[in-house]
């Protein structure tokens, strides 16, 4: 018999919450991303969490939205200005169960109800298909060094459906 997983919750980001996201933000990068980046490379790009209290700070300046299972974080997705995706991170444990699909849906719904037409993401080719899927169309390939260690990246866009933001004019 198959077990009833909890209903994730959603709620915005408290500053409270720096230390558990940092380690989420670890967790992720760690255990995700191996097949698409060397262990180097990971290291430098988990160690922009090394600091909660600047990572903290990096998610208070955007809008940040954290899953829950049980009240607790398993994921969250920031919003940077009013149509870039900057951060989605979902915790090991809690990946491929629909959380960062619905993180992702509801960024989407409030960039749109914010007057955004399109959003963008700079995606790890560790979640580019993941995007893809999403509707998230690639535009280019960025390689960027964090840490002393190069990554790549793919920047992609999705067209926001029209009329998103209720009373909206045509």
């Amino acid at each position: 018999m198959g077990q009833t997983l909890p209903k994730p919750g959603l709620r915005p980001f408290l500053p409270a919450d720096a230390p558990i996201l940092a380690a989420i933000f670890v967790a992720a990068i760690q255990e995700l991303t191996g097949d698409d980046y060397s262990e180097a490379q990971q290291e430098a790009w988990a160690a922009a969490a090394e600091d909660e209290a600047a990572f903290g700070k990096r998610l208070a300046g955007q809008l940040t939205l954290i899953a829950t299972l049980q009240n607790s974080p398993v994921g969250f997705v920031s919003l940077k200005g009013a149509d870039h995706i900057d951060l989605l991170y979902v915790h090991p444990g809690a990946a491929r169960q629909g959380i960062a699909t619905m993180l992702v849906d509801a960024l989407e719904k409030l960039a749109g109800a914010r007057g955004a037409t399109n959003l963008t993401v700079d995606a790890s080719d560790t979640a580019e298909t993941f995007f893809q899927r999403r509707g998230y169309v690639g535009k280019q390939r960025n390689t960027i060094t964090v840490n002393g260690e190069w990554l790549a990246n793919t920047t992609m866009q999705k067209t926001l459906a029209e009329n998103a933001a209720p009373g909206a004019p045509s």
